[in-house]
């Protein structure tokens, strides 16, 4: 911090130098109004208790009193493009049936028969069928929900027809996902998205793009944790050093829009504060890793000289003009969180959607969805995206067929500090974490929005 800082109020300092809202309008592009809002609060200083990560007790209120509660990311509408594809969607102990009933409807149903209460279709599956059928005994169900068979249903005279139609679960689209919610007196969806309706539309709709890889791997850690190590850019210092030459990190900006939706954005193509070298920007552009040969013209930038590269190679592969889309759109990382457990990025070269899941009952156990959204001309019919490539702990997001190898190197610092900062939350005698006011106020919004949900409010 500069002396010229030290006094100022708590949440007040900022990084000296230039900042995100600096760079990005020294562009000297049109961008999109959502780009250059600003919205920051301080919102204390106190400690984040580590009991809040590992202990089955804290999870145990989070399912009674948080995911019911909230509507969830459940799958993408090209998952379940004609009647009768279903997908499965499992959040810790629930599980929930998703089903395309016709070509303009979708239901969700509690994924357990009525009967002896077996899952009706398995985790993590997908498949199409022309009813609902329970693999253990046969009962089912028409994709509406109501009842169909019973086998033997002469043993069976005390079970109403209108009684046992399957428990349905609130279902509502946005930006081409499907969202679902366990609670039937919850808000519409559109109250938890918050500003995000404003701000991704236009070209920033994600029903326009489709799934073009999806990684799908588990996490030793908190979902809560696992989720956090992505939600600043403070981290960069030390996790990814080797982008320091090239990329924002202290002086990337961060926004408070709502309780359940904050950004950051942070530079790509200027250097990090930290990188003490003066550099030419032919010596930025030369460390982003573009094909060696390319010449900086004099007045140029690094930014512009590679969100140049970017428009027509991304441009040439997916078909859409990418002409009106500025070099902070093309390049930089600008990550919304929609609480509680979704990153969305509506640049084009970073077209990253995140999910984080708690597994069953363990505090310690987290699953991370990794998706890439392309873009699609406009007009492009839904088809069914690949399957999740599953990776496994101690695998490298490299392995999973279709990813960049030097991307997937730095997924791997991203998560690779998970496991030993969870044993950090167990081994510590200091009982919490320790916070910026404003680089990880994200994260301390994010704790104090789960608290007013545990008080049921």
């Amino acid at each position: 911090m500069s002396s010229d800082q030290i006094d100022v109020a708590p949440g007040d300092a900022r990084c000296p130098g230039l900042s995100t809202k600096e760079i990005i309008i020294s562009d000297g592009c049109d961008v999109p109004d959502a780009l250059l809002d600003e919205s920051y609060s301080f919102l204390g200083s106190e400690d984040i208790d580590f009991d809040r990560y590992i202990s089955p007790a804290f999870m145990e209120r989070e399912m009674q009193l948080l995911w019911p509660k909230l509507w969830l990311w459940a799958c993408r509408l090209e998952h379940i493009p004609e009647p009768g594809d279903f997908v499965t969607f499992d959040v810790g102990r629930y599980s929930i049936l998703i089903t395309r009933t016709e070509a303009d409807e979708i239901k969700a149903y509690h994924n357990a028969c009525l009967h002896r209460g077996t899952q009706l279709k398995p985790s993590n599956s997908s498949g199409m069928g022309s009813e609902i059928r329970c693999p253990f005994h046969g009962w089912s169900w028409n994709l509406d929900g109501s009842l169909k068979n019973i086998p033997c249903r002469w043993d069976f005279p005390h079970v109403a027809e209108e009684a046992y139609q399957l428990p349905e679960v609130r279902v509502e689209c946005w930006g081409g996902f499907v969202f679902i919610n366990m609670d039937s007196d919850a808000a519409p969806l559109s109250e938890q998205l918050g500003p995000l309706t404003d701000h991704f539309s236009g070209r920033w709709d994600l029903a326009d793009r489709r799934i073009a890889l999806h990684i799908q791997k588990e996490l030793p850690t908190n979902w809560k944790a696992a989720q956090e190590a992505f939600l600043e850019a403070y981290h960069v210092y030390a996790t990814h050093s080797q982008a320091l030459a090239t990329a924002g990190d202290a002086n990337a900006q961060y926004d408070i829009f709502s309780e359940l939706v904050t950004r950051f954005i942070h530079t790509i193509g200027s250097p990090s504060p930290h990188y003490p070298e003066k550099q030419t920007e032919q010596e930025i552009f030369d460390k982003m890793g573009y094909d060696p040969g390319i010449i900086v013209p004099e007045g140029r930038t690094a930014r512009s000289v590679a969100a140049g590269i970017l428009r027509e190679k991304i441009g040439e592969t997916s078909g859409v003009k990418l002409d009106a889309y500025s070099d902070s759109e093309m390049l930089d990382s600008i990550e919304y969180h929609l609480f509680p457990n979704m990153c969305l990025f509506p640049g084009v070269s970073l077209p990253m959607i995140y999910r984080f899941r708690p597994v069953g009952s363990d505090p310690g156990r987290t699953i991370f969805d990794l998706i890439f959204l392309k873009l699609v001309p406009e007009g492009t019919p839904l088809d069914y995206p690949p399957d999740p490539a599953v990776i496994g702990v101690d695998q490298s997001y490299a392995d999973a067929p279709g990813m960049d190898a030097s991307l997937g190197a730095v997924y791997d610092q991203d998560t690779d500090n998970l496991a030993m900062q969870y044993r950090g939350f167990e081994a510590s005698a200091k009982p919490g974490q320790t916070l910026g006011n404003y680089q990880e106020s994200r994260i301390r919004l994010f704790h104090q929005t789960i608290d007013k949900y545990l008080a049921g409010s």
